[in-house]
């Protein structure tokens, strides 16, 4: 391509890029009602329901909101220590993990870590889906930060706690608690609390109620970033 060929290529490429980035951001959810009203569905919760209608069968939706004093300060301890280290330190984006994430990433030649902080899992939970587009990532990097800017850190601890998935059609905590475990999510233990902090890698993989030997060699990592007592 001539040199009189690139700058309009170029240009047509910035003005495409600067395009979706307006897109993005002025298509962007209002968070700001999460202050006082709990979400009733979410976009992985109706992303599910569709995914199951395409395989010809009808997919019930397990879920019971529960506020944040009635969540095991253990299971809050286990999904911090498990999730995001440095939830209550940083903005939304924690830029240690980005770095770690980046270098691990080139050294293996592959995309194998990500660096999501809890605020982004909800807002990818939330609004987004599951994929890996640029675009996706953009606006999850916008509502993270919107989220951030409007709700306290325990609010957000609190909706990612009760939408987050934990099997197939169950989200939240408190109906993981009842299926896996048969007791309310207040009552759950250290250990049981660990299994579940552990599955969210892959909640439809893992099972904690039948824990295999991978989730429960996760389930003794998390215990002992966990320490000797719950936050």
């Amino acid at each position: 391509m001539t040199a009189g060929r690139v700058r309009p290529a170029l240009l047509a490429a910035l003005g495409v890029a600067f395009g979706a980035f307006c897109f993005s951001y002025l298509t962007l959810p209002d968070v700001r009602g999460l202050a006082r009203t709990n979400p009733t569905t979410t976009a992985f919760m109706e992303l599910r329901k569709e995914e199951a209608a395409q395989d010809g069968r009808t997919l019930a939706i397990r879920h019971r909101w529960v506020p944040y004093a009635q969540i095991s300060a253990d299971l809050r301890r286990a999904v911090i220590v498990t999730e995001d280290a440095a939830f209550f330190d940083h903005d939304g984006i924690d830029l240690n993990e980005v770095k770690a994430s980046m270098e691990r990433n080139w050294d293996e030649g592959r995309f194998s870590r990500g660096a999501s902080t809890i605020t982004q899992q909800l807002a990818k939970n939330l609004y987004l889906s599951p994929s890996r587009n640029p675009l996706r990532k953009l606006r999850e990097v916008f509502i993270t930060r919107r989220l951030e800017a409007s709700l306290t850190k325990r609010r957000i601890l609190e909706i990612y706690l009760n939408v987050i998935e934990w099997g197939d059609g169950i989200f939240g905590v408190d109906a993981a608690a009842r299926i896996y475990f048969g007791k309310t999510a207040a009552t759950l233990s250290r250990e049981e609390a660990a299994l579940l902090a552990g599955a969210i890698i892959n909640p439809r993989v893992h099972n904690p109620g039948k824990p295999t030997r991978r989730l429960l060699r996760r389930q003794q990592i998390v215990l002992r970033r966990m320490g000797p007592g719950a936050s």
